[in-house]
């Protein structure tokens, strides 16, 4: 069973047809939250077209929330599909990442830094 199938609903942020949002209990940044699905699906891969579509809503609802609480300067958005991608639990979840003006010295290169020397190009 995912962990995730046993968070209350009343810790829910948010829900669409086919995600809830939580905060993310491991923030990197104030407002990280965490895009679930509501079917157990291994990663974004395993997911149907009709839940690929309401992913999209719900990182735009997510952002609104996020926009309006938090004022971030900008967002990360990440999915890690698979153990050599570092994903740890085997339920689809999207990361929404709010990121701030200062919060890492030199922002250039974002998700690339995901592989020790890439983000720098």
């Amino acid at each position: 069973m995912s962990v995730f199938l046993s968070i209350p609903e009343s810790n829910w942020v948010f829900d669409t047809d086919h995600f809830f949002a939580i905060y993310d209990k491991y923030p990197t940044s104030e407002g990280h939250m965490l895009l679930i699905s509501k079917r157990l699906s291994d990663d974004f891969f395993s997911l149907s077209e009709t839940e690929r579509v309401d992913l999209l809503n719900a990182i735009q609802i997510g952002k609104e929330i996020l926009d309006k609480r938090f004022k971030p300067d900008g967002y990360n958005i990440g999915m890690n599909c698979g153990k050599d991608a570092g994903q740890t639990i085997f339920h689809f979840h999207c990361h929404l990442i709010p990121r701030y003006t200062g919060d890492v010295e030199d922002p250039l290169g974002g998700v690339r830094h995901s592989v020790i020397g890439k983000g720098y190009y």
